[in-house]
């Protein structure tokens, strides 16, 4: 098994001969790293009047393994062969080393470099990269590895701490600067041999990726992820050229399929691939925002969160989706969202200025006030998840957190249907808040967001730019072809999750529910395609059977059923008519056998048909409270508008 491990460009903003005198300072020994016992001079020569050295040395190291490991295999010591090559006049030096215990089972190859800065002569760079070839070790190759690589962190962490520790000590003896080696003055040992004229990775900026660039522009990384990073940019280097995106999106693209190389250039390739066919890169500077999206269009950005996150406002219940899908399609609402995520992007990169630390990702506050059923029109939710699918493909990793407030009595029928198309890790990142009150109950948005940044809609004092929205009037209405559906489910809507019945007059169907899980949440939603039906929610505690025979009597009709006694109506029956699309949500207080019962009433004059999905959503998925996610069973409420 062979690995590969590369660290990141490091820079020591001092001239490489003062970081070379440091350097020389750290042999044989230095307290930083106590691993290395000893460092053994076994050749030392120069060349070139001066400027060219090559030595070689022989280091002894403990074994950094538990005490039982380190007796099987019968060595507390290791040695390794390290071989420096010093070119002052180049400003360069390469360091070679291999081990010498066990080189037979393992093969263990290091290099390092370090060289002037090729765009600022005062400060210094240096790279590493380490392959491990475990051939045969008594069985224990895997702890070999994990050790080796344990060995790797040590050292990619340390190295910039030894420096600036040697470096500190010269300035104790007055030495704070080297003066750089010239030919009628070879008086400065040190250099190497192998000069590489590779430069160290560039962003797009041109920002090198150093220690100070990673942690103000990147955020913490294990070594390994540094080392895939760097791997990453250099195969889309391979494939792209110069046409290769910064760190952040880099950086965003792996996280999305768990720095998996492979899997992460496969989905950046099509990502580059669809920004040039549909010319994203312009999107910013070409984009005109439709005049009635500009007035009716609910949402904005707002300052930032308590995490300098930049901070997206969408007030969704004010949103009248048929109204904008009427004036201006499907295809210019996805155009309006790329164009809020590159202005995310955006703003992004200012806030990481700004507040001078990593933010690769913002925060999306969604006001569900005055969410219904006419939100669940079926065009608008295609449309929604058309835009998901297009956004987690395209801009992976930045949603930091997703804040719903004022969530009401449809909203988990809503999220039922979209969350499933939502990546499980997005997912996690969504907090609900069901209660009116969103600032003042524990665990309320003022701990995510500064009390003076909350916008008075939600209580708060800050005062917003983002439109009320409302209904757009139907004369600016451009086009009629909107599918507003014509009773049948599309062809794969929904994954197929609606099933469809027909009930003669008389007949009834009613779909037993069992539930374990106080406080979950029941959801509906079905399609009256052929006559009338009449629609209503039981409860009971007693055992019910999945399924029964007679469909034109009601399993409560039975001697053993009482109501108020063994089972309860928890609504009226509700007459739903033909071409109505009915949804709804019950909050499971209890345990037992929830049913849902559809009839088509006997005087119908032929057959109803009936179409419908439910799901139970967990306890666990909100936070807040859940008593305006329960649904009010009325003609009005339930009825599609």
């Amino acid at each position: 098994m062979v690995q590969k491990y590369e660290s990141p460009v490091r820079i020591y903003k001092y001239p490489f001969e003062l970081v070379m005198a440091a350097y020389e300072k750290r042999f044989p020994t230095c307290p930083q790293m106590p691993i290395v016992l000893d460092c053994e001079v076994t050749q030392d020569s120069v060349s070139d009047n001066g400027a060219k050295r090559e030595t070689q040395r022989r280091c002894k190291l403990a074994v950094d393994a538990p005490y039982l490991f380190k007796k099987i295999i019968g060595i507390d010591v290791a040695f390794f062969i390290q071989t420096n090559f010093l070119d002052m006049k180049a400003r360069t030096l390469n360091i070679e080393a291999t081990n010498e215990t066990f080189s037979s089972r393992i093969e263990i190859f290091e290099k390092c470099r370090y060289y002037a800065h090729p765009e600022n002569p005062d400060w210094t760079c240096f790279d590493q990269t380490a392959t491990l070839d475990i051939k045969n070790f008594f069985g224990f190759e895997h702890s070999m590895e994990k050790m080796g690589m344990k060995q790797y962190s040590q050292t990619t962490q340390k190295g910039k701490e030894i420096i600036e520790f040697f470096i500190t000590e010269l300035k104790k003896e007055g030495i704070t600067h080297v003066d750089k080696w010239k030919d009628d003055e070879p008086t400065v040992p040190s250099v190497t041999v192998s000069v590489s004229t590779e430069r160290p990775p560039l962003t797009r900026d041109n920002s090198i990726l150093d220690a100070d660039y990673i942690a103000k522009f990147i955020g913490q990384l294990s070594p390994l992820q540094e080392s895939k990073l760097v791997q990453f940019r250099k195969r889309i280097e391979e494939s792209n050229g110069d046409d290769v995106p910064d760190y952040q999106t880099l950086l965003r693209f792996l996280r999305a399929r768990d720095f998996s190389i492979d899997k992460s250039t496969s989905m950046l390739q099509e990502s580059l691939q669809w920004r040039k066919e549909h010319r994203i890169d312009d999107i910013l500077g070409e984009y005109k925002i439709p005049a009635v999206v500009d007035k009716y269009f609910p949402g904005g950005w707002h300052h930032h969160d308590k995490d300098g996150r930049p901070l997206y406002i969408l007030r969704l219940g004010n949103m009248d989706v048929k109204g904008l899908l009427k004036c201006v399609g499907e295809d210019e609402l996805l155009k309006l969202t790329l164009h809020i995520c590159e202005e995310g992007l955006k703003l992004m990169k200012e806030a990481t200025k700004l507040f001078e630390k990593p933010i690769w990702n913002w925060c999306l506050l969604v006001d569900l006030d005055g969410l219904s059923i006419r939100h669940l029109w079926r065009p608008g939710v295609k449309a929604l998840l058309r835009i998901i699918e297009t956004v987690e493909k395209n801009y992976p990793e930045t949603m930091g957190r997703v804040l719903i407030v004022r969530a009401p009595r449809v909203f988990p029928v809503l999220w039922t249907i979209v969350s499933t198309f939502i990546d499980e890790n997005t997912r996690s990142k969504f907090l609900f808040f069901g209660g009116p009150d969103c600032l003042h109950i524990e665990d309320g948005l003022e701990q995510y967001i500064s009390t003076e940044r909350i916008p008075k809609f939600l209580g708060g004092s800050c005062n917003t730019l983002i439109h009320e929205g409302g209904l757009v009037p139907k004369h600016l209405y451009k086009s009629e072809s909107v599918d507003e559906g014509s009773g049948q489910v599309p062809s794969g809507d929904h994954h197929g999750l609606y099933k469809s019945i027909d009930l003669k007059p008389g007949q009834m169907f009613e779909l037993i529910i069992k539930n374990t899980d106080p406080k979950s949440v029941l959801t509906w939603d079905f399609d009256v395609l052929k006559n009338d039906l009449l629609f209503a929610v039981y409860h009971t505690d007693k055992q019910l059977e999945q399924s029964y025979n007679d469909t034109f009597s009601s399993i409560f009709d039975g001697d053993d059923f009482k109501e108020g006694e063994s089972y309860s109506k928890l609504e009226d029956k509700v007459k739903c008519k033909p071409k109505e699309g009915v949804q709804g949500s019950h909050e499971m207080a209890n345990t037992g056998s929830y049913i849902l019962q559809w009839m088509c009433p006997p005087s119908c004059d032929g057959p109803a048909q009936l179409m419908y999905f439910h799901e139970v959503l967990s306890s666990a998925n909100y936070k807040g409270s859940m008593t305006s996610l329960q649904s009010g069973f009325s003609s009005k409420s339930l009825q599609s508008r």
